[in-house]
């Protein structure tokens, strides 16, 4: 008997149990005091976020460029964008338009984007693998970026790159050997050189590579002439142009060889007192003791009034086509994030560069840096370089001109007629 009572009791212990648990449950979401989870924190707590389904997301892009200018934007797209598990990683690449030219259609072993100067952007756009930008992207997200910039990328009305950063030839001097101010124009200019200038003695005012096109650019789109038009018209024998390699003519005859290296090597061993450079002569100077002082180009006027037009070189992001639709948020973002201020005053601080984000300029720091300030203000006024696919086989022709004039004392009127028919060539050569 005393068996059978304990039997009872313990079940009704058990069942008294498992009702007093029920009894807590009800009494935390209907007592006096709920501790009910409001519907939006149970679900955030039961379901992940969009965010925390999110796959992460790795972008390959290829570059050619400076690697330390490539890792400060890698660091900054990847930190903005570690919280949507978007992140990129470069890859520099060896001739890098030969080798979009194998891989720009393959999926399996091509970039997702690449980095590289707006000058080959159309033979990509003609070889269909590049994504309008602003597929990708809106107008207003690249609202704070620079009309020349923009202007860069663009193909037939298409814009086919994200600008980040643009780099122009600038009048670089050194403070410590320059007389006086430095002149408005460029006659002015002359007057300097030919009064500061002993060649017998290897000593020089002003240096340029006079017999580069680059170079000499700015004296032809200042004249009102062009290498080549966007009709795709070679232009050495247009009179404007004859005019300015003319002009240009007489500053050779007050300057070095015009090689790359000499004109280099002679103004940082302090036997020049200005070259006309980019840039990209700055690493060369690193262990000099030269105090480098910058005038835009734009700051000179040529006897006809205007102002030296140098070229623009812009360097940016392109998007390639089979990455578009598979990888389209992902790269919409990463390219907001590059067109923004961020990366621009990065760029700008620790790599020296002049960004193409306008607002960038506002920051103390960029407004106190003397060569992009330079930069800025030639943007202005320069001119892109043409981004047409029969760009790349002009330089030769044009080259030939210059230095037939400046080296050989050549006819300016037949060699202009003669080069030009060797560019005509060319271009019914890629045809």
């Amino acid at each position: 008997m005393k068996k059978i009572v304990s039997l009872i009791l313990c079940v009704l212990l058990i069942f008294g149990g498992l009702t007093g648990c029920d009894s807590k449950s009800k009494q935390g979401t209907t007592g006096s005091n709920p501790t009910k989870v409001p519907d939006a924190q149970q679900q955030s707590e039961s379901e992940p976020t969009d965010a925390a389904l999110a796959k992460p997301v790795e972008l390959k892009i290829w570059h050619d460029a400076d690697e330390a200018i490539m890792a400060v934007i890698q660091n900054r797209v990847n930190e903005t964008l570690k919280d949507d598990k978007i992140s990129v990683i470069f890859e520099k690449k060896t001739g890098l338009t030969d080798q979009l030219k194998l891989y720009g259609t393959d999926t399996a072993n091509g970039p997702d984007m690449y980095f590289y100067a707006q000058d080959s952007i159309g033979m990509f756009a003609e070889m269909g693998i590049l994504t309008p930008i602003t597929d990708l992207i809106s107008e207003d997200a690249m609202s704070d970026l620079l009309p020349m910039t923009l202007e860069a990328g663009t193909y037939k009305s298409v814009k086919y790159q994200l600008p980040v950063y643009f780099e122009t030839l600038l009048f670089m001097y050194n403070k410590d050997l320059w007389k006086g101010e430095i002149p408005s124009t460029t006659e002015d200019l002359y007057d300097y050189m030919v009064t500061n200038t002993d060649i017998d003695a290897g000593t020089y005012a002003v240096l340029n590579q006079h017999s580069t096109a680059y170079n000499v650019a700015p004296f032809i789109n200042g004249f009102g002439g062009y290498i080549i038009n966007a009709d795709v018209q070679p232009g050495l024998n247009l009179q404007a142009t004859k005019e300015a390699v003319a002009y240009n003519q007489k500053f050779s005859k007050l300057q070095a060889d015009g090689d790359y290296n000499t004109v280099g090597t002679l103004f940082n061993e302090g036997k020049a007192s200005a070259i006309i450079g980019g840039p990209w002569l700055i690493s060369g100077m690193k262990n000099t003791t030269i105090k480098l002082g910058f005038k835009s180009l734009a700051d000179f006027k040529l006897p006809n009034g205007k102002s030296l037009v140098p070229y623009s070189g812009v360097q940016g992001f392109s998007v390639l086509k089979y990455t578009a639709e598979s990888k389209k948020d992902a790269i919409a973002k990463v390219l907001i994030t590059l067109a923004g201020t961020k990366v621009a005053i990065d760029i700008a601080k620790l790599s020296n560069c002049a960004p193409a984000n306008n607002k960038a300029y506002d920051d103390a720091d960029v407004a106190a840096n003397e060569m992009i300030v330079a930069m800025k203000k030639t943007a202005d006024t320069a001119r892109p370089m043409p981004n047409i696919p029969q760009l790349s086989v002009m330089w030769v022709p044009m080259e030939s001109f210059l230095a037939a004039v400046n080296k050989s004392g050549e006819d300016i009127d037949a060699s202009a007629d003669k080069y030009q028919q060797e560019a005509l060539t060319a271009i019914a050569d890629m045809q």
